[in-house]
């Protein structure tokens, strides 16, 4: 369901709420599933009206749903049983017991009995367990505490145990300000006008053809509710807004089952697995998926609203009756060109047998891992041509096998890989055979394999195996030729879930998760899809796949998208995107020859493109277009239906071809990543370059019994090379280019080659993501008190919020740390600090600006409206000045009169203001773009400006003359002259300068002559998007856009650590796309700085306990640049930090 959609649902119970009818507020909450009242809850369970406690609960959860809605039901169930045996009212008691609690005794039957023995005592109190209870109204408080805490614990309620913050009378707000709009509109407006209908749109009647005078902003529905008055809603407590979640993956396709289902499953599993979390709900309110076309707001059939929430329909374009359009577009733009398809064979490998499937390793680009019509397993190093490993097939333990897998092998030996794959971190690897049984394999980044798991997994063949993450929890998932899908413990091999509802073989599984939901996609060879979540409930899709026969499933990269390709038995090929909400096809893309020879293979790339082999060619489609794209032939000698795999980052291709090889295509990156390969050469003396680049094996995923990595064998250590991508492209390269100016080039050709330690998991360091209920905006600005002991964000929605370490025994001087979480403080008003915004331009898309006062006892901020002094003590607006136009962009104090400040503006002017006196004292003119960045340095007498026109501009504090003026240096291969926000920022020895731009950080002296420049290459690749020195002045914090966290070494620019970002966010959701938009450092502690994101959060991280500072030291060498002397008494906190 769309957001304005949820949040209509919102205004409407207020609106309920305030006209007192309470009756229907509690019936919406029920019928929505948007918001539990836990106050109506409380009420009800304490006056004891079991029913309506269940009815309301039902439009939430159901008892199956999962172990804490079982636990909810059976705790009520429990209690008005024991209210019946207390009233010794037998009949009721035995009532309840058939009806109400026997559900439970499928799940605990010992349990069961035992309550059924109540009925026999006297009194229930003489069982041991019950002798504590009291009487009605305290055990009714006892078992209310309970529910609490398991409803918190649920995660079908998650999100729902709050209502948004928001103005009293807002809908009346909203039809008060569109009736406004429409009387402005009419054509003879009434001074007056007399509004009696809402059904219609108003309109004046005219008047003897005179037409009046335009009307006052005056209310013409009743009043307007003052600004910033949050009054009590009932039941509903301010709390923080609802986020809209995400499309439900299959949610769509669940809303009209099948009447044959569902099937039976047989599971074997623990308590924790038997449930995936939240699955009720995923299928209770399927949800409009945020890619569909449009959004509907029908004011006027609540009816009609109510039931598109439960169908999850979506129309093609609507209207809000408020006239106000509102449409989204499907899926976003993506700049890519059909140069970015691979399409030059680069390598060509021999395998020696028929390969039957293949896959790229999921972080070494360039390794390939592929399986044989005879059963073998290879890896390839494409890079180097070289197969680090070959595996003939062979079962593991013979004894352990199954008779029927005995006797089959003994009657036909022959055995075939039908699928292999790579784990999800690459530390394993699973083959799927043609009888019977799957291998793990635990993979060495040094190219070896180690017996892991060898599974007895179906009856007959293997068809498919895939990997997935149920309750965080490594799993296999299999399918065969006995019609089962079945899930395995990736640790012990052990039986998770069987799921059986097939009635052909199974040809395919494709696992995934979307809003945290678990589920299976599996097709049979008769053409039939299911889906699955993790539990005993059977399968909640039958569909028929086109072509009715084998079909293969894929997500896009980002899993927003979902494909499947097939043939027929006549040959006929299928590729289509799904419609997720609905379960239909959404695109059929041509292309296929008539009768294609064989089962056509198809795989993914960048979300854009999709390739399948096809008529002994390899064939292209841009996933928004039906039509082909392009078509390749790999210069000949493949098969009619070559097999195909991407690697991850789209480069290379790897095709099957005739005579047992395989041929690798690429694009421009491809190619330049191989020829770094071949140029590396390898420094035997210097050990295993970046070994900390390469995740250690089955970390965390297959638990201790294999977590001991393979020690790296001495004649294999060029395996162990750093990991290539399209992003992490050898030093040796991007340290050719030429820079602009000589004394910069010279310096560049003299620094070498150097190892830095790079961070790719949470164990590496301590990181802390804060804690913020309200709603999520992007950071925007990001800074640490000058005392260091909170940390103060301004958010795009021009709301502040501020975090206070408390002291206590672990952090006795209540400095902020990774190690302690703060807290979100809050004024006892409740009011947040907010700034004043410009009606005619959103927040979100305004320039936003913070400066903190030396003290910490005010702080000075705006976000497109007027500016705002905040006091921090009680963050009330002290006063407001400079309104738009022009809007503030940059602020910064005057290092020797807090009264005066330097107010960039979005009109490229520089405004030095007096506070105490309200007077602008003087206009800076010298940009061409609006001001993105001020510095001022008290040792050189000077304020150095920055702007949108990425042009640098030193003034004189004294009389405010422009001293010199030049653009920032083009780092080589870009061209001149640049633009884009530029931030600048000095060092504590107030004379050398950081200017930050999105391509390149640079040091420059106070004549703006540039001494070092770094541009993005490497491992760190993206645009940079904000950078900071630390506190001490020896290093540089650089966030980059695709999540990443550089370190750097002040003198020489070189690179100290790297920080992945799925090391401080989590891997499970680093690929979110969430970057650093600011960074700030720490005003006293130089190892720790904190990260605004651009989804809203805050995370603070420092190195780890074994490491006290961020990477090694650094190698010294000859020709090394001057140290910048750092001045510890000089380590003011910016006001600012810089920012993309």
């Amino acid at each position: 369901m769309s957001s304005l959609s949820r949040e209509l649902v919102f205004l409407i119970l207020q609106f309920l709420d305030e006209e007192k009818f309470k009756d229907t507020v509690h019936k919406l909450e029920h019928e929505s599933g948007f918001y539990f009242n836990m106050k109506y809850f409380d009420e009800l369970v304490q006056a004891g009206e079991w029913d309506e406690v269940e009815r309301y609960l039902c439009g939430f959860t159901k008892v199956e749903d999962n172990r804490y809605s079982m636990k909810i039901f059976f705790e009520i169930r429990k209690q008005k049983y024991l209210e019946a045996l207390d009233r010794n009212d037998r009949p009721k008691a035995v009532d309840i017991l058939v009806k109400d609690l026997k559900v439970f005794s499928s799940f605990n039957e010992d349990l069961f009995k035992e309550i059924t023995q109540l009925l026999a005592l006297d009194n229930f109190r003489q069982n041991e367990q019950l002798s504590k209870y009291g009487d009605t109204k305290s055990a009714r408080s006892i078992m209310l505490v309970e529910l609490k805490k398991l409803i918190e614990a649920n995660p079908l309620f998650r999100e729902k145990l709050a209502f948004p913050t928001f103005k009293a009378s807002r809908l009346r707000t909203l039809i008060n300000q569109s009736l406004n709009w429409q009387h402005q509109l009419c054509k003879n407006p009434r001074p007056n006008p007399d509004i009696k209908t809402l059904f219609i749109d108003h309109t004046c009647a005219s008047s003897n053809g005179a037409r009046a005078p335009p009307p006052a902003n005056s209310p013409l529905a009743g009043p307007v509710p003052k600004a910033g008055v949050f009054p009590p809603l009932g039941g509903h407590n301010p709390f923080q807004p609802i986020v809209s979640p995400s499309a439900s993956a299959i949610a769509g396709w669940m809303s009209s089952p099948n009447p044959s289902m569902p099937h039976a499953a047989v599971a074997s599993a623990p308590p924790g697995l038997v449930q995936s979390p939240g699955a009720a709900a995923f299928l209770k309110h399927p949800r409009t998926p945020p890619g569909g076309p449009g959004l509907e707001y029908q004011m006027g059939d609540s009816e009609h609203l109510m039931k598109r929430m439960r169908t999850g329909q979506s129309d093609e374009f609507d209207t809000l009756n408020f006239g106000m359009q509102v449409s989204f577009s499907g899926h976003p733009p993506h700049m890519y060109s059909t140069d970015d398809l691979p399409k030059a064979v680069v390598r060509i490998l021999n395998q020696g047998s028929n390969v039957m499937s293949m896959d790229f390793h999921p972080q070494q680009q360039t390794v390939l891992l592929v399986g044989t019509n005879v059963g073998d397993i290879s890896i390839w190093e494409v890079g180097s041509r070289e197969r680090l490993v070959h595996k003939t097939f062979k079962v593991w333990d013979l004894s352990a096998c199954s008779m029927p897998l005995q006797t089959n092998l003994v009657k036909d030996a022959t055995i075939s890989v039908n699928r292999c794959i790579w784990g999800p971190d690459g530390s394993i690897l699973g083959v799927a055979f043609s009888k019977h049984i799957v291998q793990i394999y635990a993979y060495n980044p040094a190219g070896e394999l180690r017996q892991h798991l060898e599974i007895d997994a179906h009856i007959g063949g293997v068809n498919d195996i895939a990997f997935s993450h149920p309750n965080k929890q490594l799993c296999i998932v299999t399918c065969g030729d006995d019609k089962t899908i079945k899930v395995w413990d990736a640790v012990s091999g052990r039986r998770q879930f069987i799921f059986e509802g097939h009635e052909a073989p199974v040809y395919s599984v494709c696992p995934h998760f979307k809003e945290n939901i678990q589920f299976i996609f599996s097709t049979a060879i008769d053409g039939k899809i299911k889906a699955w979540l993790y539990d005993c409930l059977g399968s909640r899709v039958d569909y028929d796949a086109p072509g009715h026969w084998c079909t293969t499933m894929a997500y896009s990269a980002d899993g927003t998208r979902l494909f499947s390709c097939g043939t027929s038995k006549e040959g006929e090929s299928h590729l289509v995107e799904w419609n997720e909400s609905e379960g239909a096809i959404k695109r059929t893309y041509s292309g296929f020859r008539k009768r294609s020879l064989g089962v056509v293979q198809f795989d993914t790339t960048r979300n854009r493109f999709l390739a399948a082999g096809d008529e002994f060619q390899i064939k292209f489609w841009d996933m928004d277009n039906n039509n082909i794209l392009t078509v390749i032939d790999a210069e000949g000698g493949l098969p009619a239906s070559p097999r195909l795999r991407f690697n991850k980052e789209g480069s290379l291709l790897a095709v099957t071809a005739n005579e047992n090889a395989i041929k690798v295509i690429a694009n421009s990156d491809g190619q330049r990543m191989l020829r770094m390969l071949e140029g590396r050469a390898f420094d035997s003396s210097r050990g295993f370059p970046e070994a900390v680049n390469i995740k250690p094996p089955f970390s965390g995923s297959l638990g201790p019994n294999v977590s001991n990595p393979i020690q790296p064998v001495l004649d294999h250590s060029e395996r162990m090379q750093t990991p290539l991508s399209i992003g992490n492209l050898a030093a040796a390269e991007s340290s050719k280019m030429a820079d602009t100016k000589p004394k910069i080039l010279e310096n560049a050709d003299k620094m070498i080659a150097w190892k830095f330690p790079d961070v790719t998991e949470s164990t590496q360091l301590r990181a802390i993501r804060l804690p913020d209920p309200l709603s999520a905006s992007k950071v925007v600005r990001l800074i640490y008190t000058n005392s260091g002991l909170a940390l103060l964000a301004l958010a795009s929605n021009a709301v502040h919020k501020l975090w206070k370490w408390q002291r206590s025994e672990r952090n006795p001087s209540g400095k902020s740390t990774a190690s302690i979480m703060p807290q979100l403080w809050q004024p006892s008003s409740g009011a947040p600090m907010s700034n004043d915004i410009n009606e005619a331009k959103p927040a979100e898309e305004s320039a936003a600006c913070i400066a903190l006062s030396k003290n910490d006892s005010y702080v000075m901020s705006a976000s497109g409206g007027k500016v705002s002094l905040f006091n921090m003590m009680t963050f009330k607006v002290m006063t407001t000045f400079m309104p738009p136009p022009p809007a503030a962009t940059y602020l910064a104090f005057h290092p020797q009169d807090n009264n005066v400040i330097a107010i960039g503006m979005d009109d490229s002017t520089i405004q030095i203001y007096n506070v105490r006196v309200d007077e602008v004292k003087i206009k800076l003119k010298g940009h061409q773009k609006p001001i993105t960045g001020l510095a001022f340095s008290q040792a050189l007498n000077v304020l150095v400006s920055s702007g949108s026109d990425a042009q640098l501009c030193v003034w004189n504090i004294d009389g405010w003359e422009k001293r010199i003026a030049r653009p920032i240096q083009t780092p080589s291969g870009q061209s001149a002259p640049l633009a884009g926000d530029t931030r600048v920022q000095f060092h504590n020895d107030q004379t050398h300068l950081l200017v930050v731009h999105e391509s390149q950080i640079g040091i420059y002296d106070s004549q703006l002559e540039c001494l070092r420049l770094w541009s993005p290459r490497d491992s760190l690749s993206a645009a940079i998007s904000s950078a900071i020195y630390s506190c001490d002045g020896l290093l540089i914090f650089v966030g980059f856009s695709d999540g990443a966290i550089g370190i750097f070494d002040v003198d020489g620019l070189r690179l100290r650590c790297r920080i992945a970002s799925s090391a401080y966010i989590g891997s499970s959701i680093s690929s979110s796309g969430a970057f650093p938009v600011v960074i700030a450092a720490h005003p006293t502690d130089s190892n720790q700085f904190a990260l605004g994101m651009s989804d809203g959060s805050v995370h603070v991280i420092e190195p780890s306990d074994g490491e006290p500072k961020w990477g090694g030291p650094v190698p010294q060498e000859n020709g090394s640049l001057p140290t910048i002397p750092s001045n510890s008494a000089l380590n003011s906190q910016p006001s600012e930090t810089p920012s993309r």
